[in-house]
């Protein structure tokens, strides 16, 4: 019965999920002449809403640890990667402006890419390798320098729950590069909203904010071996019951 009842409320939660969009993509046209701040405030109001319905239909709750942790100054987040949960959450958590590193092809995305598309983020080509990076820097110095956090996920690719992916340097490249502090983030999302599962579980997300780590002295080798070394040691804490090592 329970799977049952997850089911209707995962369909309920799509459904909604989906108009939300359409309807919120439609009206970002709107708020494209406003300055960018009132622009992204508004355009994130679609996070806040999901984020709400995900609790109020699918039983899904969160708990922040750490948020005290978030600098005046800044930063570069770098974030566990489980599904699309965190994706929208960190967004709407984080007391600056984000800007998301991500594909190019997921602006041509109907509504969705065109809402994202409104905002500063930096789409990159991934085929295009070292040149790729180079815009991610020089446009992610303009972004922190405009008061706004770059956001990155280490792994690259939503990983299962209890399984660690390859921790790629881009993120602490950055960091170097730029001479900002990491904001490493920890998170048990993919529980309750699993990777390419249409069904999402009932339950609460914990997310904990790591220290900054300064990137002063540090390789980026040595940078993103710090953040990993936090991230995956504060992934045992908040979901002791997934790891058997």
């Amino acid at each position: 019965m329970s799977r049952f009842i997850n089911f209707l409320r995962s369909l309920v939660f799509f459904t909604v999920m989906t108009i939300a969009t359409v309807i919120w993509a439609l009206f970002c046209f709107l708020f494209a002449p406003l300055p960018y701040a009132k622009r992204y405030y508004w355009t994130s109001r679609w996070n806040v809403f999901i984020i709400w319905s995900a609790k109020v239909i699918c039983g899904i709750h969160y708990q922040v640890k750490g948020a005290e942790n978030f600098p005046d100054a800044p930063a570069i987040v770098l974030s566990k990667h489980q599904s699309a949960w965190e994706t929208i959450f960190l967004l709407i958590l984080t007391p600056r402006p984000l800007v998301f590193v991500f594909k190019k092809s997921l602006t041509y995305i109907p509504f969705f890419g065109w809402g994202i598309a409104m905002l500063r983020m930096i789409p990159i080509d991934r085929n295009k390798g070292r040149d790729a990076f180079a815009q991610v820097v020089t446009q992610g110095r303009k972004r922190l320098a405009d008061g706004q956090w770059i956001i990155m996920f280490p792994e690259g690719t939503r990983i299962p729950v209890g399984k660690k992916g390859k921790y790629k340097h881009g993120g602490s490249r950055l960091a170097v590069e730029t001479n900002s502090v990491v904001v490493p983030v920890a998170h048990n999302a993919g529980e309750c909203w699993p990777k390419n599962s249409f069904i999402k579980k009932p339950g609460i997300i914990t997310v904990s904010i790591g220290k900054p780590i300064s990137p002063e002295g540090l390789t980026s080798e040595q940078l993103m071996e710090k953040v990993e070394t936090w991230i995956e040691s504060e992934m045992r804490v908040i979901s002791p019951h997934v790891y058997t090592k």
